[in-house]
Order: structure tokens, then sequence, then C-alpha cells
């Protein structure tokens, strides 16, 4: 959720900003870029600190468990390709190959 004091001491800011010769609807201008602020802002696709911190731990978790799973493939290959290679030496070499 947008905090709504920042975008109040922003609005009060930018009307700070105006003319002295502009400055009687100051209270109305500060409303006017409080509410194109809020406007803008609720447009964009944000998330808050909270939303953030949790998705990057299920990254950061799903990020280990999927070295760990590669690891575990490149083991099993191994394994495999050894087996496949102690077979094939042990193997009759005038028997037909397997299809």
């Amino acid at each position: 959720m947008i905090d709504l004091n920042h975008i109040d001491e922003l609005a009060r800011r930018l009307s700070g900003l105006v003319p002295p010769s502009l400055r009687e609807g100051r209270e109305e201008l500060q409303q006017n870029f409080k509410s194109v602020l809020q406007s803008g802002l609720s447009r964009l696709d944000l998330v808050t600190r909270e939303e953030f911190d949790v998705q990057r731990a299920v990254l950061l978790h799903t990020r280990e468990k999927l070295d760990q799973l590669q690891r575990t493939v490149t083991e099993l290959e191994a394994q495999l390709g050894s087996r496949v290679n102690a077979g094939a030496e042990s193997a009759d070499p005038s028997a037909p190959p397997r299809h």
C-alpha cells in the first residue's frame, strides 16, 4: 500500500514551489497535486516491501532446491553412464548389437 504521508509531503513541497502570485490557491493546488500523485502511483504495478521480501525468500529457496536437483541429476547421469560403459565392456563382442 502507498504511504499517504509521503504523498502529502510531496504535494506540500510542490505547492510550496508555486510562485507567490499564485499562492492564494495553494490549498487547491496541494489537493490537485496530491490527487495527481495518487492517481499516477495507483496505476503502477507496485508491491509492498513485505511482499517483495517474501517473494525474494521464496525465490532463494527455489534456487537452492534447483541447484540441489541439478547436482542429483548430474550424479544420476554419471552413475548411469558408468553402468552403461561397464555393461558395454562386459558384453560378448560376437553378440549382435541390441536396438
